[in-house]
């Protein structure tokens, strides 16, 4: 759109007064100079651009510099960029009561030309190549606008162009762009965080999106709502914008309920996209540290957690301590909790690469000294006959946390020592030997009858192959002198820490070994040869059999 100048007669007299060669000159220099500089003549556009208002038609020139595939787009996306946030600063973009009507005919036309360049902004995100530069282009234009384009008083964010980056940094495929838009922006400033949750949100319940990233959007989601974990404690610690604070005390980003609710939302409209196996494993594995703390309400996830923990396996073990936490925190109802936990413990606990998490957690479920010693017995036996086929580094932490256990419920202690005072029964099982009363079979733990049997599997564990394992079970049958042991030094074991341990071991007595190895074993030694002829070499002639029998 041409845009006249107020001072165009003013100019042509000066042209006529005598200065008109040198300006034609100074013209054709320049000229002259863009034609051999492409680069230069960007550069003097938004020059001339900023200088007055009758170059304002070399925008145009510019966005179609910018949306071409040469060299130049990127020098003509950056002047562009500088453009408009000097524009926006100048207020050359607000509608005022003032104008005239010609003056708001051209607003209206940069405010075109500004949409124009961040649609090419939002596309050059999804760029791979050059998704962090064009990253930095919008939240530059999005800060100005924040700053200047609202003709209000009050406090106006972008809201809806925070909602076109968001929805494009989900289309990229460039990881580095998300993390670069949370470390930079998102984390570090709480008004970008609160709208990111909302954008976030509208995204995944937007079925084109999901339509268009059925395959990746929960990854994509995943992955910038997981770095956010800078939950706000109080309204102390909103502190930080990036477009100048709310004036209202009460807006809605001073309100710490405010930003827990959005992250909320946003968390469980991922969770609802989240449906397969992995998926749900990735949620659970940070539900405590990242996820729960957003939650205003925690007990919106009974239902997933409850889910996931009924579903058994290592989705279970995940789930733990998050129903854990909704039991004790949010008094939630679940009865069988400790049947569910019981079962469990499967010949596939020992092996899992979630053992340490899971006992950990278990340490803190039986630590209760109100438990009942039926239920607590019936863990410790279960898992004292699951260590029979355990790997030695399971087994090297199992030893004990059963005495711990022990230790905390003294009740128990009758499975490592029971004094038969029943003559008859002493005699059967002299005679008949003993038949343990523990019901591997049964799924309630105060019915399986542990209470009643004895540990003799972890006296068989005292005959292992592996040193450590049989020195480490031998103390359930020394005096429990010791008050507890720090499972810390026995969960993160592996067959590799195992084996560096006997490495590190000093030898304090040489194993015997031969000192002289002849040259010969089955044939006789030279004649000047000071060995002696083997026993072997003696009895056996390879020429005719036996020496000592004659000869076949």
């Amino acid at each position: 759109m041409p845009v006249a100048s107020s001072d165009e007669g003013h100019k042509r007299k000066r042209a006529s007064a005598g200065s008109k060669p040198a300006k034609r000159r100074r013209s054709s220099d320049n000229d002259q100079n863009g034609a051999e500089d492409p680069n230069a003549k960007i550069l003097l556009m938004e020059q001339g651009i900023l200088e007055s208002t009758k170059n304002y038609n070399d925008i145009s020139v510019l966005l179609s510099t910018a949306e071409d595939e040469g060299e130049e787009s990127m020098l003509a996306t950056v002047a562009l960029c500088r453009v408009f946030i000097r524009l926006l600063a100048q207020g050359s973009l607000v509608f005022k009561k003032s104008q005239s009507e010609k003056d708001g005919v051209v607003v209206g036309w940069l405010r075109d030309r500004l949409s124009q360049l961040k649609k090419l902004l939002l596309r050059l995100v999804v760029d791979e190549d050059l998704a962090v530069t064009a990253l930095t282009l919008c939240m530059r234009v999005l800060k100005a606008e924040g700053e200047h384009l609202s003709d209000k008083e009050d406090y106006s964010f972008p809201t809806a162009f925070l909602g076109d980056i968001v929805n494009a940094l989900l289309l990229s495929s460039s990881e580095d762009v998300r993390q670069a838009y949370v470390e930079e922006f998102a984390e570090q400033y709480d008004d970008v965080r609160f709208y990111t949750f909302k954008s976030v949100k509208c995204t995944l319940e937007n079925d084109a999106a999901q339509e268009a990233l059925s395959d990746v959007l929960f990854d994509r989601a995943f992955s910038m709502l997981s770095l956010l974990d800078g939950v706000p404690e109080s309204a102390t610690d909103l502190e930080d914008f990036y477009i100048p604070a709310p004036k209202k005390k009460n807006h809605p980003l001073r309100s710490v309920s405010q930003h827990k609710k959005h992250g909320q939302e946003a968390w469980l409209a991922l969770i609802s996209i989240g449906p397969t196996k992995d998926q749900r494993k990735r949620i659970l594995s940070i539900m405590s540290t990242i996820i729960a703390p957003w939650f205003a309400k925690p007990e919106l996830l009974a239902d997933f957690l409850s889910g996931c923990y009924d579903a058994g396996g290592s989705l279970a073990l995940l789930a733990l301590s998050g129903v854990f936490y909704l039991i004790q925190e949010r008094n939630l109802d679940y009865p069988s909790f400790y049947p569910k936990l019981y079962s469990l413990l499967d010949r596939d606990i020992l092996h899992s690469k979630h053992r340490s998490r899971f006992f950990r957690l278990l340490d803190t479920f039986l630590a209760s000294t109100h438990l009942p010693a039926a239920l607590v017995a019936s863990f410790i036996k279960r898992l004292s006959r699951l260590a029979l086929n355990a790997p030695p580094s399971a087994i090297a932490f199992v030893t004990p946390w059963i005495y711990n256990l022990l230790k905390r419920h003294p009740t128990c202690t009758f499975m490592i020592h029971r004094v038969i005072k029943d003559s008859e029964m002493k005699r059967l099982i002299q005679n008949e030997g003993f038949e343990d009363e523990f019901d591997p079979n049964q799924a309630d733990p105060m019915e399986t009858g542990a209470i009643d049997s004895c540990l003799w599997e972890l006296v068989q564990l005292q005959s292992h192959y592996h040193p450590n394992v049989a020195t480490i079970s031998k103390i359930i049958s020394e005096q429990f002198t010791k008050q507890s042991y720090n499972m810390e030094d026995f969960l993160d074991h592996s067959y590799a820490s195992l084996l560096d341990a006997e490495m590190a071991k000093e030898v304090k007595k040489a194993p015997v070994v031969e000192f002289h190895i002849p040259k010969r074993i089955f044939l006789p030694q030279d004649a000047p040869s000071e060995t002696p002829d083997s026993l072997l070499v003696k009895l056996w002639d390879f020429g005719g059999g036996l020496t000592g029998s004659g000869g076949a």
